[in-house]
């Protein structure tokens, strides 16, 4: 089957469900009051990319690393078999996974009819061919239950792949996602189990919704920023790469600002407080919000640290919290960017109490509907720089050398930023970092002349690619 929309060719096999290696018994299973959160109701999507070791076309099923794929998945799965279950809704609003014998994840297999090397190892910016690579399939089973893992291999003419993922929010988060992914390799390199067990006790993180969600509070229709951007514009996807050196420099001249300010500081601003103060203030005078409109950033932060006791190192639940911080665009615009780095600061470091977390896991939160009400006025910035999923995941000696998110309509495009390590083979790449958004056409060219205003955009000297023949 062709996908007629792609301008490459697409040949798909039909679709199989991988079962975990060994049977398990029939279950049902309760998350915890984090993975129930409205706003996870979303597929997280993520390709892997990886560069053949061999220098010819596939033309022996030994090359071929379908097979080696699936049979780490299925061995993965018996270890971590709720992933082959189906997300349930119940009558209260929450949801559980099913498991039983008959289930597994869909498995698709496909080819396309060019190298790697020519789609630039998906690192140039044609975020949209990176759609036909993960499952555009319905997400749900024939009794309307959601499947928590897609899957789907695409092999390439180099002899390389691409490793498509469609991961429910519900079952785990950028942690717990990675450590499935880690598991899976370890097998395909013949250890007998994952190096780390995975652990479920999702009651750890059970509680009594009894706070408001603070985003309801500090952001509402009368006080949300506005822009002259549509709600229903049509949005362009891309990655903007910023280099070490780069970032290097930003933090030393909002070093300087700081000291200039007769402000004290205990260290140095970190990337994500650095490069999080341009991207919220380049984001918004891109979409030209009104200058007495209220802006709000979320920031993702992760509790495993924070917890007394500490979850086990295998908990793959989701394990987050949002700290929010919110200026008028006014202030936002007319503040240096180093005290706004250093409310960034501030704002996550507020969160890092017990009790803190205790409050988040007990708080309401609004679905995504809410938060694409103020899709223009709402930044959220993720960071996936820590996550170790550029790491030790290769498979039948393929090398991975690219990971990147696919930008998902239904879970808010627009207002999400998400911090990536950089591609492998970019050596001019090294130490920094990768950020992917979603916004308007014209608004996404006035974003980047910002980027470039504060030196963080720079051409490269050639494309790595060019000479590359994998």
């Amino acid at each position: 089957m062709a996908n007629h929309k792609s301008p490459i060719k697409f040949d798909m096999k039909n679709v199989v469900f991988v079962k975990p290696s060994k049977p398990i018994h029939s279950s049902i299973l309760s998350l915890s009051t984090v993975d129930n959160r409205p706003d996870l109701d979303s597929i997280s999507k993520v390709v892997c990319v990886y560069q053949s070791t061999n220098n010819h076309d596939f033309i022996v099923d030994q090359l071929d690393p379908t097979f080696v794929i699936k049979e780490a998945l299925s061995k993965a799965l018996l270890y971590y078999y709720p992933f082959a279950g189906r997300l349930v809704k119940y009558n209260d609003g929450n949801y559980r996974i099913h498991f039983n014998a008959d289930y597994g994840v869909p498995f698709m297999e496909a080819y396309a009819d060019c190298h790697l090397s020519s789609l630039q190892y998906m690192d140039g910016n044609d975020m949209e061919i990176s759609k036909y690579l993960v499952f555009d399939l319905p997400l749900e089973d024939k009794n309307g239950h959601q499947y928590p893992l897609l899957f789907k291999v695409t092999k390439f003419l180099c002899g390389g792949f691409t490793i498509g993922l469609g991961l429910s929010h519900r079952i785990c988060d950028g942690f717990g996602g990675a450590k499935f992914i880690k598991a899976m390799a370890e097998l395909a390199r013949g250890n007998s189990e994952p190096f780390v067990k995975p652990v479920w006790e999702r009651e750890r993180l059970v509680g009594s919704i009894t706070t408001k969600q603070p985003f309801q509070i500090l952001l509402d229709k009368a006080s949300a920023a506005t822009s002259p951007f549509g709600p229903n514009t049509t949005l362009v996807h891309e990655c903007i790469k910023v280099d070490y050196d780069s970032i290097r420099r930003l933090k030393m001249k909002l070093v300087k600002e700081n000291e200039n300010e007769n402000e004290t500081m205990e260290h140095n601003f970190t990337t994500f407080e650095a490069l999080g103060a341009c991207v919220w203030r380049s984001r918004a005078r891109a979409l030209e919000l009104n200058n007495k409109g209220k802006t709000i950033l979320s920031i993702t932060m992760g509790m495993r640290g924070y917890l007394d006791p500490p979850l086990p190192e295998g908990y793959y639940g989701n394990a987050i919290m949002d700290a929010y911080l919110a200026l008028t665009v006014r202030e936002l615009n007319e503040i240096s960017l180093s005290k706004i780095a250093k409310l960034i600061r501030e704002t996550k470091k507020a969160k890092n109490t017990v009790d803190c977390i205790k409050n988040s896991i007990n708080t309401s939160y609004p679905s995504l509907n809410y938060f694409n009400n103020f899709c223009h006025a709402f930044t959220s910035l993720v960071d996936w720089t820590h996550l170790g999923l550029m790491e030790k995941i290769d498979f039948g000696g393929n090398k991975l050398v690219n990971m990147i998110p696919i930008p998902c309509e239904e879970s808010g495009s627009l207002y999400e930023c998400i911090f990536t390590p950089p591609a492998k083979l970019d050596t001019s790449m090294k130490g920094g970092v990768k950020i992917f958004l979603s916004l308007p056409s014209a608004a996404m060219l006035k974003f980047k002349e910002e980027m470039e205003d504060l030196g963080l955009i720079k051409p490269f000297a050639r494309d790595w690619w060019v000479n590359d023949k994998s």
